[in-house]
């Protein structure tokens, strides 16, 4: 799985304005999911810590029509994945090193998926494949994502107690993860933001209308 989820401080309501702190760096609190061993590379499947609230939640490549190009912040980590396992730096990947990069993008690669994608690239039979290779793979494969699915695996990852809703400890333990010491006024400040029912929590109707700014 390939995402990454933000909170920024852009606009919002009033609630999750007072419940905001600003903090040096900007951008927005990033969850990756999948290869999260990679730590904050900026990579999709890394956690990345930016800053709160979610009143300005996106998902990276989630829009409600499929882009027709990547945006330069995930270029980058294309950039990123490739040579991070491109370890004797010639700028081509052998198999092992595609599979793991590939993964590292949240893509749950089989082996006939990497050999066919050698197959069809490694032109010159040498069992690798190039990073211009691999930038159009994963960028076709980047834009054939399903926006709709990504939402729920985004959900997935912070209703980690399989509640069908996303609680305060669960907001709680995503900000800790990522290093964000928040307290529990600032977390429930995101959450009363976009609580429709008034559950106190965020159930996946409202994180799907978050998501896609249907709120």
């Amino acid at each position: 799985m390939s995402l990454s989820v933000r909170w920024g401080r852009q606009g919002g309501g009033r609630r999750a304005e007072e419940g905001a702190r600003s903090r040096p760096g900007g951008g927005g609190l990033r969850v990756g999911g999948g290869g999260s061993s990679l730590s904050n590379e900026g990579i999709n499947g890394a956690l990345e810590p930016r800053s709160p609230p979610w009143n300005e939640l996106s998902v990276d490549k989630m829009k409600k029509k499929k882009r027709r190009e990547l945006t330069e912040e995930q270029k980058q980590e294309i950039k990123d994945a490739f040579e991070l396992f491109d370890t004797d730096k010639d700028r081509a990947i052998n198999y092992h090193e595609l599979k793991v990069a590939m993964r590292a993008l949240g893509f749950d690669v089989k082996k006939a998926d990497v050999l066919k994608i050698l197959k069809d690239y490694d032109r010159e039979a040498t069992g690798k494949i190039t990073f211009e290779d691999f930038n159009e793979v994963v960028t076709d494969w980047i834009l054939d994502r399903d926006p709709h699915e990504e939402i729920l695996k985004a959900f997935k990852l912070f209703d980690d107690d399989d509640s069908g809703k996303i609680s305060l400890r669960n907001l709680r333990r995503v900000a800790r993860e990522l290093g964000e010491n928040m307290s529990d006024e600032e977390l429930r400040a995101m959450i009363e933001e976009f609580d429709k029912d008034g559950d106190g929590e965020i159930n996946q109707e409202e994180f799907i209308a978050i998501m896609t700014g249907d709120v």
